[in-house]
C-alpha cells in the first residue's frame, strides 16, 4: 500500500529549515488524510521518483545556489522534473529566490532562471523600518486568489512569517502572485506554470501556512494550472 503513494520531495543541499518543513507537511499528510509520504534527500534520483518537489532555503543567494550546485546531479535532477515534466514545486524563502536569473546579495549570482527577474536588496521608505523584514505580516493577491495553492487564503488578510532582507523582483507582473508591504510593495509569492515560490515560511505560518502546504500537496498543475 505504501508503495503507491506519492511522495512530496524536500530537497536536502545544506540549506533551509529542512526538519520544520518535513513535520509541517507531515502533520498536514495525517490532519487531512492524504496518501502521501515525506522524503527528505539529496539524493537526485528521489527527485526523479518524486510527484511533488520542495526546495527550501536560508542563507546568502550565492550560498544557496552554489550548495545546490554542489549536490550531484540536483540541477538536472530538477530541471528535468520541473521543467520537462511539469511536475508541482514550490520554493520557500531562499528556495524560492532562487528561481530568479539572478541575485545581487554579496555580489551577482546567476539563478536557476526559470523565472525572470532579480533578487534585489528590500529598501522601505520608512527609514524607521528595520532590516531584516521579520515576523508577521499580511500578505494580499494583485491577481485573485484562484489559483490553486492560493484558493483557500483569505483574499487579502492571510497572515504569514517573514524572515528576509532581499526581495525578487519580477520581469512581468504576471508572475507576482502574491506582495506584503514593508515600506513599499515586496513579493510574497511568484508563481508561473507548474511551479510556486513564497518569500515566507509557511512551516511556521500556523493555519494559513498549513492551508498552503495542503493545497500543494493537492495541487495537479496538468489540470489546472
Amino acid at each position: 500500500m505504501s508503495d503507491q503513494k506519492q511522495s512530496v520531495v524536500i530537497i536536502d543541499y545544506g540549506s533551509g529549515n529542512i526538519r520544520s518543513a518535513a513535520k509541517a507537511f507531515e502533520h498536514v499528510i495525517t490532519e487531512h488524510n492524504l496518501d502521501f509520504n515525506v522524503v527528505v534527500s539529496g539524493k537526485a534520483e528521489e527527485v526523479g521518483r518524486a510527484s511533488h518537489i520542495v526546495l527550501p532555503g536560508q542563507g546568502a543567494f550565492g550560498d544557496c545556489m552554489q550548495g545546490l550546485q554542489a549536490t550531484g546531479g540536483m540541477i538536472a535532477a530538477l530541471e528535468k522534473a520541473v521543467l520537462e515534466d511539469k511536475k508541482p514545486f514550490l520554493g520557500i524563502c531562499v528556495g524560492m529566490q532562487l528561481l530568479a536569473t539572478r541575485g545581487l546579495e554579496f555580489g551577482e549570482h546567476q539563478g536557476l532562471g526559470w523565472i525572470e527577474g532579480e533578487v534585489i536588496p528590500i529598501k522601505p521608505n520608512d527609514k524607521a523600518l528595520k532590516i531584516p523584514h521579520m515576523g508577521w505580516n499580511v500578505t494580499d493577491y494583485p491577481q485573485g486568489t484562484n489559483h490553486p495553492v492560493l484558493k483557500n487564503q483569505e483574499k487579502n488578510r492571510s497572515h504569514f512569517y517573514f524572515v528576509h532582507s532581499f526581495m525578487f523582483k519580477c520581469k512581468e507582473k504576471d508572475n507576482v502572485f502574491g506582495q506584503t508591504h514593508y515600506g513599499g510593495d515586496v513579493t510574497a509569492i511568484v508563481g508561473k506554470a507548474n511551479m510556486i515560490g513564497v518569500q515566507f515560511h509557511p512551516e511556521k505560518s500556523q493555519e494559513a501556512g498549513l492551508t498552503l502546504l495542503k493545497d500543494f500537496l493537492l495541487w495537479n498543475p496538468s489540470k489546472n494550472c
